[in-house]
């Protein structure tokens, strides 16, 4: 059966199309797939795990943010929230995002947790802008977070965000023309997350005007929401 249109459309507000909520299954892994491996293997019972740490850091953009929301959409305990003292058999799995951002209570609590994670089953997951050694953090804190796993996170080149619209478009059913990748990658925010809801928002603007997706339809549509 072939795609539905609507013949009238007033104006499209991007707002209405939400960015997916971030996941593993959603996450563009590129040269990152050993990260994404070693949190995948974490679903499982962490008891036997070599290491109680994960430590990600890298580039904004890189997808450091995203991983660590993913954590939390799966049942993580964010850092502000780690119980003070006694047993962690209930909130045993942790996230915390922008180490580098915690002020000096933050450094203290999740140095006082990893301590804990020493001593109980559990498991942390950590990101920042740089390697442990370089983070502009107390120096026992930093060597912590050094501990376990650490990833340096890559930014996806333009070739990999390219197959991923054109595996997206796929998926949605229509084909994705070059030169629509190439304005997108040129003129839209540059995080897979924006660039997903740009091409979910334009498949939405073609089938309620009942146009091709193309390069003319694309700018009409950016236009249109400006309106």
């Amino acid at each position: 059966m072939g795609r539905r249109y609507n013949s009238h459309v007033k104006q499209l507000v991007l707002d209405l199309i939400p960015v997916p909520a971030p996941t593993f299954a959603n996450f563009v892994a590129g040269r990152n797939v050993e990260a994404l491996a070693a949190l995948r293997s974490r679903l499982e019972p962490a008891a036997e795990l070599p290491a109680r740490i994960v430590y990600l850091w890298g580039l904004a953009g890189s997808g450091k943010t995203h991983l660590i929301r993913a954590c939390l959409g799966m049942g993580y305990t964010p850092l502000m929230s780690t119980p003070s003292s006694g047993s962690m058999d209930v909130a045993n799995r942790f996230a915390v995002d922008a180490v580098e951002a915690l002020d000096d209570d933050s450094q203290q609590a999740l140095f006082d947790l990893i301590n804990r994670l020493q001593m109980s089953p559990g498991l942390l997951v950590a990101s920042g802008n740089a390697a442990p050694r370089d983070l502009t953090l107390r120096r026992d804190l930093a060597s912590r977070l050094g501990c376990g796993l650490v990833f340096q996170l890559h930014p996806l080149s333009d070739s990999e965000k390219a197959d991923a619209l054109r595996a997206h478009a796929h998926s949605r059913g229509f084909p994705l023309r070059d030169e629509v990748i190439v304005y997108l990658l040129r003129h839209a925010r540059r995080d897979m997350a924006s660039l997903i809801q740009m091409l979910d928002a334009l498949d939405q603007y073609s089938l309620e005007t009942g146009r091709e997706i193309t390069l003319p339809l694309l700018r009409e549509m950016s236009q249109q929401s400006l309106v």
